[in-house]
């Protein structure tokens, strides 16, 4: 496509737009070739604004309804392989029945970029956010994000293409925006003018590994014991370089855009005098602020690590982040991790790994919330568990501390309840005798205080 200059003087413009249509304002400044599409949300959001954009005339692409996942991917990946700038993605189960196409995209060395829009997997049926679709791939060689606002839904779209077209790299980026709470959640977004996205992403190029009558070569050979250790080495080494690529790209942003965060593998908010550092990815984020705030007005210094960058996941640079909190603690300091999604029981590549060892002296614990959707309360959740990580640890208590669930059952709590003494408990059991309630242990399923507390936190 022609690439059209635009005046030196031309501003950027403020729209009041969802993440979704950030990110297609980004494909449309980024001349995008070929997109892909299948309706399932919360990603059609963004195939409906891509479709709005070419209708209208401000985009040049070829739009396929494919008639499945499946094809949707298979499409986008060939038109790579050909020259041709792609944008495709899914939610769910719809980037579960990709799978097949997903496993071998970052063996061809195709930079496809793809939205997720974050959704729970079925059954039960959900449309809430989760973080499990995306993360299937983060072992097979995919680049993976998170944002957050839809001002990041647009720069990182940018930033993405920058990326994984790079030669360097060469390998498939998912961007991951979490359903509804950004998807479909409009907020006032800078969108740049076409000369400066000219000026920060060049046209795609595939040089010697272009698929064309003029250049024969082979796409998808059958390897077996001969080839494929090597090329599983070629991808991990190509996600190292991209560790490089990445911070190159981020400064290059700044410097054209005048904008962007100068750490790009995660946002940090008070921690530098933090005594407790809760981790989180995507739009949980806002409230985790919300109830820092609060926090910090009642005197409890705890601060937040959002993490823009799941893979190259930046190991050495969290480390160093939450280090921090082992600066102001007289007793032995503690990491609140604070995830939006369960990563698994187990320590494989787990966050927790590089900041729980024993000569660390910093220790952590797994809180899990939000799940299918679910509103995270920022003072009665979060508060509660970051005011509890600030206490000094039990003699003998395990480490790492099981996984605390977030659904109203406080026997889910990873902690110990605090005891009473025999007066209170004594005194307890005849309030109890006389009004005619059963005990915790006597209760039926679904009923008593365990099902009241449910309903306070659903």
């Amino acid at each position: 496509m022609a690439v059209h200059q635009a005046a030196p003087t031309e501003a950027d413009k403020e729209l009041l737009i969802s993440g979704s249509e950030a990110v297609a304002e980004a494909l449309t400044l980024a001349d995008l070739d070929v997109v892909t599409a299948y309706p399932i949300r919360p990603y059609d959001t963004v195939m409906q604004a891509i479709a709005k954009k070419i209708s209208g005339g401000q985009l040049v692409a070829e739009y396929i309804v494919a008639e499945g996942e499946h094809s949707q991917f298979e499409i986008v990946k060939h038109a790579s392989t050909v020259g041709a700038r792609v944008f495709c993605g899914s939610s769910g189960v719809g980037w579960m029945y990709a799978m097949e196409c997903l496993v071998v995209t970052p063996p061809l060395r195709v930079p496809m970029v793809a939205l997720v829009g974050n959704r729970a997997l079925d059954d039960p049926g959900a449309f809430g956010v989760e973080h499990n679709d995306a993360l299937v791939v983060r072992d097979v060689g995919w680049l993976l994000c998170w944002i957050d606002t839809s001002q990041e839904a647009l720069d990182t779209t940018l930033i993405a293409y920058r990326v994984a077209e790079d030669r360097r790299v060469f390998l498939p980026l998912a961007i991951s925006a979490d359903g509804a709470f950004l998807t479909h959640s409009q907020a006032l977004t800078m969108v740049p003018p076409k000369s400066k996205v000219d000026q920060f992403l060049p046209r795609y190029n595939r040089g010697d590994l272009l698929l064309h009558p003029d250049n024969p070569i082979t796409v998808a050979p059958q390897a077996n014991e001969d080839w494929v250790i090597e090329i599983r080495r070629q991808n991990n080494e190509a996600m190292a370089r991209a560790v490089t690529v990445i911070e190159e790209a981020y400064a290059d942003f700044r410097r054209v855009f005048g904008r962007g965060p100068e750490n790009p593998w995660f946002e940090e908010y008070m921690t530098d005098d933090a005594e407790v550092i809760l981790v989180g990815m995507g739009t949980i984020s806002l409230p985790i602020k919300v109830a820092i705030r609060e926090m910090r007005a009642k005197g409890k210094k705890v601060g937040l690590v959002r993490l823009r960058w799941f893979r190259p996941f930046p190991t050495e640079r969290l480390v160093a982040a939450l280090s921090k909190a082992s600066a102001h603690r007289h007793h032995r300091p503690r990491l609140l991790i604070r995830l939006a999604v369960r990563l698994g029981r187990g320590r494989q590549r787990d966050p927790r790994r590089p900041v729980q060892s024993p000569t660390a002296g910093r220790r952590s614990s797994r809180f899990i919330c939000g799940l299918g959707g679910r509103e995270v309360h920022a003072r009665r959740r979060l508060q509660g568990d970051a005011i509890f990580a600030t206490q000094p640890p039990r003699p003998g208590s395990p480490t790492p501390r099981p996984i605390g669930w977030a659904c109203g059952n406080k026997e889910k709590r990873p902690w110990p309840r605090r005891r009473r003494s025999a007066t209170r408990r004594r005194s307890s059991s005849r309030s109890a005798a006389s009004s005619g309630s059963r005990s915790r242990s006597t209760s039926p399923p679904g009923t008593g205080p365990a099902r009241a507390a449910s309903r306070r936190w659903s």
